[in-house]
Parts: C-alpha cells; structure tokens; sequence
C-alpha cells in the first residue's frame, strides 16, 4: 500500500495543471505568503521529486522551496502547518539524494532561524492557554524542525501539548468547538493524527503515556465510526472533502502498526483493511474527471459545498499532505483481513452527539443535537457497502439562514434529514430542527440486526422514532398522536450528472451509477421542494400516516 499512497499523492498533484502552478506561484511572489496552501503544495511536490515522481517540476520546485524557506522565518502565515511540511520535504531529499545538498543545507539554514514566538500564529504561552489544534500544528512542526536543525524546543512542544490534553473527551476524542457541543468530526481526526505524528517519529516527552493511551482508545471508536463505504463520520466543518478519508488511512495505519508491534495479529489486519476502505474511497474521487477536493460535482470554482477557506488551491493538495502521513505510517508487512462486521451500535459522548449504527452492508449516523450551521438533526446518513455514498444520504441539510458552506442557488431552504415530523395545521414540522429534542429510548443488536429508537419532543407533542437495520434493509418507523411522517431526501442532481428518480403513491426509487435506492410506504408525497448539503441537489419526499408510519429503505445494485 505504500506505493499505492505515493502514486495517489502523485494523483492528487495531477489536479493542479504546470500553469496553474505557475500562476499560484507568481500570485504568492506578488502577495507574499498568506497561508499554509503554498508550501504544502510545495513540499508535496519535493517529496514526490524525491522519489523520483513529477521529475518535470524540478526546475520550480528549486525556486518555490527556495521562497518558503527564506519567507517563512520573516512572516506569520500559518506556518503552524507549512514548517512539519517543508521540514518532512527536507528530510525525503537528504535521504534520497534527489538535490544537490548545497541546496538543503541553505534551505535548513533559513529554518534554523525560526523564534516559534515569532514565526507560529497561535502557541501557548502556558498549559493552561485556551489555545486550540493550531497549537497541536505548531507543536508538531517546532518538534520535526527540532529533529531538522538540532535545536532544543522541548520545552516549547510540551506546553503546546499540555495545552490541548484538556480538549479531549472521555473516549480520546479531541472536541474543537468553543462551547460543550458541536465539535466537528474532521478535527478530532486530525488532532489524533497529529499525536500519532509526533509519537511514530520519536516523541517520548512527559506526555507520551497519556497520548499513546489515548490514540488507542479512539483508534478502537474510530473503527465504529468509519462507514461501510470507508468514509469519515459527518460532522462539522471540512466534511466531504477528499483530505478526509487520506487522514483516515493514516488512523488506521498508525494503529495497524501498533498492533502488530504488541502481537496481535488480528487487529493488525482489522485495522490494515480499514485504511484500505479509506483509501478506496478516496482513490475513487480521485479517478473522475475533472479531480475536485470536495465530493461533488459542481465546478471547483462554483465552492459550492465549500466553507470560505476550503478553496481549491489550500484543500485539494491536503489529501496528498495527508497521504503522505499515511505513507510514514505504513507497514506493508500488515496484511488486510477480511471486512466481516457484526451488527454493532456506538454512541459518542454528549460533547459529539451521535449515534452509529453498523452492519456488515449497511451504516447509520444520527445526529440528536446538530450544529445548525453545517447538519440537522436526524438521520443524517445512510451508506450501502459498495454503493454511491450519497444514494440515499451521506449528510444532513442545513438551513439555509443558517449554513456555514455555499448551498449554491439553494437560498430559502430548512433544515432537513431523515427524520420524523408531525403535522399542525397543513404545515409539516420536522424533527432535522434544533428545537426538536432528541433522546435514546432503545440501543439494541443480535447476531442479524441493530434496533434504535429515540423518543423526539416537537415540544407540543412526542414521536416514538424507532430504526431496526440488517443486512437487507433499513426500516424506519414514527410513532405520535395525529398525523406524522418521515422526511425523506431523495438524490437528484450532483454537480454534472442527473439521477432517475420514479414516484409512484407508495415508492420512490433512485438510479444513480450502478445503483438504485428504493423507499417504499403506504403513502409518499412529493413535498415540491429541493434542498442542497455538501454532495448536490435532493428533492424532498414525506412517508406520511395517521399516529403511524413505517418506511423501508432498500439499495441494491440496477
């Protein structure tokens, strides 16, 4: 797989054009550096040319190199990132003499000259500073350049580190929100690689016990949380992007060599063959054309489904970044078992609020508290194994007052999920609102299914919402005191290519790709409207009954 890691980080360049890189670089020569986007596209072009990848870009990688090595002393712009980047790009030259060493040791000799007060945006200056991951990036890169030039910033990394101990939960899960929920998915993944970083390349600091303690525990969670189709938990900002699933093999990787160096021979391959999954999924995006960061198929420049700073030009080069990681991690010796899940129910802390649901076909996420700026509340995921991720749902739908990422020309939408909702006055509510309050009434599996249930307070009235899910199918059910339904998305349109989407009183069916995705009912209405998340356009259909509904849900290949 270590090959295969290079040769998706050499697929992931191919994104940016000789022009385009061209043009970036002449753009930052004029602007100067403004973020860590540059030099990683920089460094990750160094390491492929060191492996004798992308030899062609030679020439301007010596005069980009040169560049962020000579800026980055001189200029705050989130070189919290770019340092570990540049200093890793350093690293894989020496070792493969792949340029003259006259130009390493310049280029070290401008690292050399870094204050970390000076250089790093956001530090501790004390454990106790309320500093978020940025803190973690620039402990990481202090340690790497500490490794680089042979300075002493030990005790610069250790209060970074300390400072962020304290944002970790009861299950290693590391929150990055500023209040007690709402902590995006994305960024307790990358705080763990982090720690797993500095541990694989020589951390033995004060803290090293407590971290190793902690990558093993939520190394184990990560297991439930990655869906069937090997994709990262929703959640947040920077969901959907192609980095995700890159900085998830590298979880699994970290935690497959762990396993491997205790003896167990068993968890080794688990976790081998759940890097794998990551990485199918991602090589999958990174086969269409045109390559985009974000998994949609709307135009790059569209950002439709992008936060303001997921741009192109910084998150497309992540993915490759990130697979670099999982390239060091990589033992090739591990080899991948066999993908044999048992049905199995995981419930977060209160501080991430969801609840997963896993058979060996399908996958469940619900969100019973959403942030409403990037998710709604509900059943915000359902994932067939094999099947396209977003057939049926991979994320919730925010409002549209509400969203923190572009909707596109989707202005006025609500909040929406697969979720229950009651009827008051010929106006449906839905439970994928904020105001709707959701609890655990039922958490229970077998050897051939998984049972959920959630009683969902509308405030004037209670559903009973209650999921069982096996390897055939998922069925839903509402239970309330008048009429009630389930909100049900259906995929439309994703960028480029439209679904087939055939209605009829009691089914909805979608065929998209090689896929069909059915919803069957006694009753199911068109509710005439669409709404938008980070994979495309769905209409918006309603499995309605009076004090009881039930729907089935069913993906199978066309």
């Amino acid at each position: 797989m270590n090959t295969q890691y290079l040769s998706l980080m050499e697929k992931t360049l191919s994104a940016y054009t000789d022009e385009h890189i061209l043009q970036y670089f002449n753009k930052v020569k004029s602007e100067g550096l403004t973020e860590h986007g540059f030099p990683r596209l920089t460094a990750n072009i160094g390491i492929l040319i060191s492996y004798g990848r992308r030899l062609d870009l030679l020439p301007i990688f010596i005069e980009m190199m040169e560049f962020c090595c000579k800026s980055i002393p001189n200029k705050k712009a989130a070189n919290d990132f770019s340092v570990r980047e540049i200093v890793c790009c350093i690293m894989e030259l020496e070792k493969n003499n792949a340029v003259k060493s006259e130009c390493t040791e310049k280029w070290k000799g401008y690292l050399k000259t870094i204050d970390p007060q000076k250089t790093y945006t956001v530090y501790a200056k004390n454990p106790t500073d309320p500093v978020k991951n940025w803190a973690l990036f620039s402990a990481v890169s202090e340690f790497f350049r500490q490794k680089l030039v042979h300075c002493d910033s030990s005790q610069f990394i250790d209060v970074q580190i300390e400072s962020q101990l304290k944002w970790l939960d009861e299950n290693g899960m590391y929150m990055d929100a500023d209040g007690d929920v709402h902590h995006p998915m994305v960024y307790d993944l990358v705080a763990r690689g982090l720690f797993s970083l500095l541990l694989h390349s020589g951390y033995k600091g004060r803290h090293y016990q407590t971290i190793d303690a902690v990558l093993k525990k939520a190394g184990l969670l990560s297991l439930k949380m990655q869906s069937v189709n090997g994709e990262l938990a929703f959640g947040g900002r920077s969901n959907q992007c192609l980095h995700n699933e890159a900085w998830l093999s590298a979880i699994f990787e970290f935690e497959a060599q762990r396993y491997e160096k205790d003896g167990d021979d068993c968890f080794a391959k688990k976790f081998k063959a759940r890097a794998k999954l990551a990485l199918s999924n991602l090589e999958s995006w990174l086969n269409k054309t045109p390559i985009s960061h974000v998994k949609n198929r709307f135009p790059i420049d569209s950002f439709f489904g992008c936060e303001n700073y997921a741009y192109f030009d910084k998150y497309m080069i992540t993915a490759s970044s990130f697979l670099y990681v999982a390239s060091l991690f990589c033992n090739d010796n591990i080899l991948p078992g066999e993908y044999n899940e048992k049905p199995s129910i995981w419930i977060t802390s209160e501080h991430f609020h969801k609840t997963f649901v896993k058979t060996k076909e399908y996958f469940l996420e619900f969100d019973t508290n959403a942030d409403i700026c990037y998710d709604a509340c509900g059943l915000g995921r359902v994932h067939k194994r094999g099947a396209e991720s977003a057939i049926c749902l991979s994320v919730p739908f925010p409002s549209s007052n509400n969203s923190n990422y572009n909707l596109g020309k989707n202005k006025e939408q609500t909040a929406f999920s697969i979720c229950p909702a009651i009827k008051k006055q010929d106006c449906w509510f839905l439970g994928a609102e904020d105001r709707v309050k959701y609890s655990l009434s039922l958490a229970k599996t077998d050897e051939n299914c998984a049972r959920v249930g959630f009683v969902c307070n509308f405030e004037s009235e209670v559903v009973e919402f209650d999921c069982m899910v096996n390897d055939e199918c998922v069925m839903l059910q509402a239970k309330g005191h008048g009429d009630v339904g389930i909100a049900l998305p259906v995929f439309d349109f994703d960028g480029e290519t439209h679904s087939q989407i055939s209605a009829q009183d009691n089914k909805v069916c979608v065929k998209y790709g090689d896929w069909v995705c059915e919803y069957s009912a006694d009753v199911i209405c068109s509710m005439n409207m669409e709404v938008a998340n980070r994979n495309g356009i769905y209409k918006c259909y309603m499995a309605t009954g009076n004090k009881n509904v039930i729907v089935k849900i069913r993906i199978y290949p066309q």
